[in-house]
């Protein structure tokens, strides 16, 4: 080895004798390490024994990183941490930076078939059971850190498969994607490996590990799959310190109904041993497919498939004509998440709007350092743009993983609520999809009764469900649901079984082109704002707001809502509530009209008798303390009383939601940490 390639280190020479690409995680390793290090992946040796490039890679980093951490090492078992680490140590053919092979995907799936072993051998790893790994209303959602833990991830994985029929997975086609955060590289492998052990026949994953969870659901419905995982804790912040999480989606593509959740639950407090295929990494930097035995797994394009269904669901003409417009302004904020790896194809190479229209579009593993929720408080650089007077005509944003979405025009923000009931009111006319009409419309029981109200003109079936898009799945399955949503920025239709935040886009898009398309250059456009006050002016304003207080103590809040069902266990129709005469108050119930299944406890809501409601619920979502929300709902029907700010209209509201609830004293909360 020449002294000038190793700037005389001889750590460096060693590493630089394998006649085998390093590890990505290694070579970033030692390029920090040793900042004169610059590493050269070698020509691939299609003779090299796979057993012996795996011997001198675990030597090495044995030498050079010592303990080095292994999420599936078993805490009791010092010999079983080599005899994994050394199956699970795949050297790959180049580092890739994720921006660049994603961006840059191929729109074919197709792509080299590599091949291993015959068969492959399946290791039971013993484990014990760990607290805490109860999912919430999406999925098991904790600090990267805890999730980093000997075995975390690996227990729940494999408790999932302990709590499935053996047919859905057995043989069986599965799909794995995330939205890129920190630790899904890692997490992937890990799944991988469990799946493999227990007898999965295929797993479809994203290249890089990428899929939005609506591309998530539309991969698993076009490709029959059986399933699958997605990485994610959606909105919340991602990075070493920050947050991560794991959901499992059925074969319809929706999430997994509390029967299965609860049953993982259980299986995760008795768990004993994880079954791991003793195989090695999958480079997931490139598209193709990859076979030990009877396993393989094929990495997929993230974008084509999810593109493909849209291009169907809409009509991409029309809204080309409006973006490519020069007196149209367009603006999308991806918030470094995952929808930046589909914005361009889909808005800038496909719809024709100009390349700079896409903010923040490249996905971080760590969102940049922001927080990727996308409304009035975390995605304050869009609405900074968008209520400039010079500002776009449309302005939107996804978030963590895409399935939220936040529309604004030039001066004006759209509400979720208001969102979902105007995309019903015009899908007839103006999506493709719905040219039959939709066959029924729901929102979750905190959302707005604007929708409601859509439903009754158009003479639809209605339908009031607890919050958790797995709700509207059923009714999806059974042909009753259409378009749903959410007040958490959530909306979609039956085309997946997931919320669609680049799908509400494009719809409003939709919208705006079909009223727009026969304007000649020069014209004043139809803007956001005609649409939505022509629909107040239909329908009726929805005042509504919403007030998150996150990470609050768990105690306190848990408290206050324990105090509040005790104030709806007294309550009586006809009391008075300041100005307000109470309709009635509960604590929300659902029963499925479906299956039958019943979920309680879904929030306490006090409705008086002009329509308004105040709501208190804590939140699922997130990862550490609570987070109470608490909304606030009144309806007006006086056109002269639509433009009053909803914070002025809902001010006695506010003020006796704030009364009733008794929140600072149970909280310590002065103020909301956002409001909407």
């Amino acid at each position: 080895i020449s002294e000038a390639s190793t700037c005389g280190n001889p750590t460096l020479a060693i590493f630089t004798s394998l006649r085998s690409p390093l590890p990505v995680s290694l070579s970033h390793s030692l390029t920090h390490t040793f900042p004169e290090y610059r590493y050269s992946p070698p020509e691939p040796i299609s003779a090299m024994s796979s057993t012996y490039a795996r011997f001198d890679t675990v030597f090495l980093l044995s030498r050079f990183a010592g303990a080095k951490y292994s999420p599936l090492w078993p805490s009791s078992s010092s010999s079983s941490h080599s005899s994994l680490l050394s199956s699970g140590i795949h050297l790959r053919a180049k580092p890739n930076s994720r921006l660049r092979s994603v961006t840059g995907a191929s729109s074919s799936s197709s792509g080299p078939i590599i091949a291993g072993s015959e068969s492959i051998e399946i290791k039971s790893l013993p484990t014990k059971p760990i607290e805490g790994q109860k999912t919430g209303t999406s999925g098991l959602r904790k600090k990267v850190k805890v999730f980093m833990q000997d075995n975390y991830l690996a227990n729940w994985i494999q408790a999932l498969f302990n709590s499935l029929p053996l047919e859905d997975y057995k043989d069986a086609t599965l799909v794995l994607g995330g939205d890129g955060r920190y630790f899904n590289k890692e997490a992937s492998q890990i799944i991988i490996k469990i799946a493999a052990g227990n007898g999965v026949g295929k797993i479809l994953v994203g290249q890089e590990g990428i899929l939005s969870t609506p591309a998530v659901s539309a991969v698993i419905r076009k490709r029959k799959a059986n399933g699958g995982f997605i990485m994610s804790a959606s909105h919340n912040p991602g990075g070493p310190e920050y947050d991560w999480g794991i959901k499992f989606n059925y074969s319809s593509g929706q999430p997994a109904p509390e029967s299965i959740t609860d049953k993982i639950y259980g299986n995760t407090l008795s768990i004993s041993e994880i079954k791991v295929a003793e195989i090695p990494d999958i480079d997931l930097s490139h598209v193709g497919v990859t076979k030990y035995g009877n396993f393989s797994v094929e990495v997929i394009d993230p974008i084509s498939d999810y593109l493909e269904l849209m291009e169907d669901v809409f009509d991409f003409d029309l809204i080309r004509g409006l973006l490519s417009r020069s007196d149209f302004g367009f603006m999308f904020d991806a918030m470094h998440a995952v929808t930046g790896a589909y914005a361009k194809p889909i808005f800038v190479d496909n719809l024709e709007a100009k390349p700079d229209s896409i903010s923040n579009g490249v996905p971080l593993e760590d969102f940049g350092h922001g927080h990727p929720d996308p409304n009035l408080t975390y995605a304050k650089d869009l609405v900074d743009v968008m209520y400039r007077d010079d500002g776009p005509d449309f302005g939107a944003a996804s978030d963590g993983d895409g399935d939220r979405n936040m529309v604004l025009g030039n001066k004006f923000f759209v509400t979720p609520s208001d969102s979902v009931a105007i995309i019903a009111a015009n899908a007839q006319e103006a999506i493709p999809y719905f040219r039959a009409g939709p066959k029924g419309l729901a929102r979750s029981m905190p959302t707005s009764g604007a929708l409601d109200r859509v439903a009754e003109k158009l003479k639809l079936p209605f339908f009031e469900v607890p919050t958790g898009w797995k709700f509207f799945g059923n009714l999806m399955d059974a042909g009753k649901l259409s378009i749903c949503g959410e007040e958490s920025f959530g909306t979609g239709s039956d085309h997946i079984r997931e919320k669609d935040g680049i799908w509400a886009v494009l719809a409003w898009l939709s919208i705006l082109a079909h009223r727009n398309k026969d304007k000649k250059p020069g014209e004043k456009l139809v803007s956001v704002a005609d649409v939505v006050n022509e629909y107040w002016a239909t329908y009726g304003r929805n005042f509504f707001s919403r007030y998150d207080y996150e990470e609050c103590e768990s105690e306190g809040a848990n408290k206050m809502i324990e105090y509040l069902r005790d104030i709806v266990a007294k309550s009586k129709a006809g009391e008075n509530y300041g100005n307000y005469v109470l309709q009635f108050a509960d604590d929300f119930s659902y029963t499925d009209p479906v299956d039958g299944s019943v979920a309680s406890k879904q929030g306490v809501r006090f409705v008086f008798t002009d329509g308004s409601r105040i709501i208190y619920r804590l939140s699922g979502t997130g990862s550490a303390g609570a987070t109470v929300r608490i909304y606030i709902e009144q309806f007006e029907p006086d056109v002269s009383k639509h433009d009053v700010d909803a914070q002025i209209a809902l001010k006695p509201l506010i003020d006796l939601a704030l009364s009733v609830s008794k929140l600072k004293e149970f909280t310590g909360r002065e103020k909301p940490t956002v409001i909407t």
